[in-house]
Formats: structure tokens, sequence, C-alpha cells
């Protein structure tokens, strides 16, 4: 029976933490340490829980402000023309 060259010693809770070991394990990839990465890597990466977190608001932000920015100009241009006398 074949048998994985993967050992799994953290649970895997999540896709991301198997694709982050079995990097670690085959290839040999590791993940730079945190005061490593400068500039905006250093804010949004995914290798720290800030640097995910951080792309996840940044992600959510954009979405939110797209949509609204969408209705308030769909609300301007469904206004009817005020009469002129």
């Amino acid at each position: 029976m074949p048998t994985s060259p993967v050992k799994t010693r953290i649970p895997l809770t999540s896709f991301g933490h198997l694709i982050t070991e079995v990097k670690r394990q085959l290839f040999g990839i590791e993940a730079p340490a945190a005061v490593d990465l400068i500039g905006w890597k250093k804010y949004f990466n995914s290798y720290t829980l800030q640097g995910r977190r951080n792309c996840v608001l940044a992600t959510y932000g954009v979405l939110f402000c797209s949509v609204s920015a969408y209705w308030m100009y769909r609300q301007r241009k469904q206004e009817p023309p005020t009469p002129t006398v």
C-alpha cells in the first residue's frame, strides 16, 4: 500500500494549512520571518495572521465602497427632473 511522504504534525483545519505544510515538507519552502518583511508586504501577506486579516479587511472594504458608490449613482440617476417655471 503506498504511503504519503507528508507527515502532518498540525491539525489540518483548513486548506491553507494543508498547502503550507505540503510546501514545507515536499519542496522545502519556508515562510519568511515577520521581521524580514518590509514595506506593504509587512501588512498584507499570507504568512502571518495579521497580514491575512488585513487582506480580508481590504477586500471587504473595496467591495463595500464599490457597492455603495453604485447605489448612490443609481439613486441619483433615478431622480425625476424638477419642473421649471
